[in-house]
């Protein structure tokens, strides 16, 4: 028996680590948000489906979300491409081009933002080409969902390029030796074993556009019912200090956005489970 107990205490210390994450993970992330959900209970429930199903309040979720969606679907299809150009090819200027990708992580969003509305202005470095085409980026819907594929593109590149260098080449070599042709092998043996990460990479990239604010406000011009977002509609409500209704709106992205992750995560497990039926 006391062997067994042995056995089981791999780490050492385990129980002072264990309380310590849970006391550090309740303070940092489980009080305030639980605050958060109180806050609103100084309104009633009609106070509170008022606020969050006002017209302008769902008009920023529809915004805030579908653009984020939007933006991460095209981040994980251009990220996967990204991330095999850098592992799988060899090019002047290769690691160059793979520091930039971190660019987005170190540079503030202000900075980006207002990047991002100098080059598609009207009278920008490309928006005065695009603009007498009839295609409006700035202040616009699009805008934003490029804003979010601007800050968002990273992480999926990061996430996928470990998993694709660690693929077995001779797993591709097999398959090849058996006939398959390049596209097979890549949907049959190498895309199975790049959807986890592909699924962690999107949803890290849902996320983070889902909460983005400073490389917004300048390229989406803000307008109600059209370019606002839900986290500027929080912080113009703030402003107002209409306390109670910042809370209640945020208490409504607060559980979008966990029950996004929630259905991300189980298709996570689920891909993962899949992979391993077909090995």
């Amino acid at each position: 028996m006391k062997n067994i107990r042995k056995q089981s205490s791999i780490i050492p210390g385990f129980g002072l680590s264990l309380g310590y994450t849970v006391v550090y993970v309740s303070l940092l992330v489980l009080f305030p948000l639980s605050v958060l959900v109180l806050s609103t209970s100084s309104l009633s429930w009609d106070q509170f489906l008022s606020i969050v199903l006002a017209d302008r309040v769902i008009a920023s979720y529809k915004l805030s979300f579908l653009a984020a969606l939007g933006a991460a679907l095209v981040n994980t299809v251009f990220g996967l491409l990204i991330a095999w150009v850098l592992v799988r090819y060899r090019f002047p200027g290769k690691k160059i081009l793979d520091g930039l990708v971190d660019l987005p992580f170190a540079l503030p969003t202000a900075v980006a933002g207002i990047s991002l509305t100098a080059v598609y202005a009207p009278n920008g470095w490309i928006g005065q080409y695009i603009e007498p085409l009839g295609i409006k980026v700035a202040f616009t819907s699009l805008g934003v969902t490029i804003a979010f594929i601007f800050i968002g593109i990273p992480f999926v590149i990061r996430t996928v390029q470990p998993v694709l260098h660690d693929v077995d080449r001779q797993m591709e070599e097999a398959a090849a030796s058996l006939g398959a042709t390049r596209w097979v092998t890549f949907w049959r043996v190498i895309f199975p074993q790049l959807v986890p990460a592909l699924l962690t990479g999107f949803t890290l990239a849902l996320a983070r556009a889902v909460g983005e604010y400073g490389s917004v406000v300048f390229i989406s011009g803000n307008m109600p019912m059209k370019t606002e977002i839900t986290p500027l509609l929080i912080m113009t409500k703030l402003e107002q200090f209409d306390y109670a209704g910042a809370t209640a709106i945020a208490s409504v992205m607060l559980l979008l956005s966990f029950v996004i992750l929630l259905l991300t995560n189980i298709l996570q497990w689920w891909s993962r489970r899949m992979y391993r039926m077909d090995i």
